[in-house]
């Protein structure tokens, strides 16, 4: 039995739905182009197992420097 990785842009949506809520003055699109931007930086990581958390860290990173916060 082998077990599937979301695919990237269910990747994508999934970070992007979790981090909305945390910037709600942000627009979608805004969340959506910083978790794309982040998830391009790692496409070429040789280890898998925690680009969903490496992209989410550094799209929050960029968008707490959008935001102001």
């Amino acid at each position: 039995m082998t077990h599937e990785p979301p695919s990237r842009e269910q990747t994508i949506d999934e970070i992007v739905v979790r981090l909305q809520p945390r910037f709600p003055a942000l627009a979608e699109s805004t969340i959506r182009d910083a978790v794309t931007e982040a998830f391009d930086e790692l496409k070429d990581a040789r280890v898998r197992d925690f680009v969903e958390v490496l992209v989410e860290k550094q799209a929050k990173k960029h968008l707490k420097q959008i935001d102001g916060l």
